[in-house]
């Protein structure tokens, strides 16, 4: 307990996070953003975290998880302490096949192309993640099967989260997204204009860059949101 705790009384203040609460073809969800790739979905009562890290959220005094994702095993998106503040007994947790691996507990293991049932509610489709440019094949190689995720929820709303990648045939075939959660930053996934074209082709209707900071080459988010404009909403959340 804090010195002004012990002068006052009372417990510390638990962390407040940005959040949005939007109703998509009728459903109302919460989405809390925490930090780079670390978001939160709030749905009918259940808890969706997303590449949970202890860096970028104080997980001990959020709501424990129904289900937890991770896309791929970098230390920015895979962190076992984030997972250990966050599980409680009946906690789904699905992992890429690296991160799977590593792993000491039950977990589903997603590999691209997969898809599972953790509640009868909620439907998680893996898809491919990885670089295509020649210069950045090295970070997210094709035959790690890192993986992005759709997250359909009720059969009703449809959420995308690329993990890290550049645009891919896998992605490029994705239809009926309602929320892209779209990577761009540099030199690791997208450049603003291949986020454009991953956008025009997935045509959400609500955009969320994410990913963008904690690098030497910061994005420039809001020139992305214009070339965007007419495309789709885009919402820009500080997820730096």
């Amino acid at each position: 307990m804090s010195l002004l705790s012990k002068l006052f009384g009372g417990k510390p203040t638990a962390p407040t996070y940005p959040v949005d609460e939007l109703v998509i073809n009728g459903r109302t969800l919460r989405l809390t953003f925490f930090a780079h790739a670390s978001v939160a979905i709030e749905y009918e009562g259940r808890m969706i975290y997303v590449d949970p890290v202890v860096g970028n959220a104080d997980y001990a005094s959020l709501p424990k998880a129904d289900m937890i994702l991770v896309t791929h095993s970098h230390y920015d998106h895979f962190d076992m302490a984030a997972i250990d503040a966050l599980v409680k007994e009946d906690t789904r947790i699905l992992l890429d096949k690296t991160s799977a691996e590593g792993f000491a507990g039950d977990c589903y293991t997603m590999l691209p192309g997969a898809v599972a049932e953790p509640f009868t509610d909620i439907r998680v489709e893996a898809v491919a993640a990885y670089n295509t440019s020649e210069h950045q094949l090295q970070f997210h190689p094709k035959e790690r099967e890192d993986c992005g995720y759709v997250v359909t929820l009720d059969n009703a709303v449809r959420i995308y989260l690329s993990g890290d990648t550049e645009p891919t045939d896998e992605q490029r075939a994705l239809r009926d997204i309602d929320i892209a959660f779209v990577c761009v930053n540099q030199p690791y996934t997208m450049t603003p204009e291949q986020a454009t074209a991953a956008i025009k082709a997935l045509k959400p209707q609500i955009y969320y860059p994410y990913h963008y900071g904690q690098v030497d080459e910061p994005t420039d988010v809001e020139a992305l949101a214009k070339m965007l404009e007419g495309v789709c909403e885009v919402r820009i959340r500080p997820l730096a």
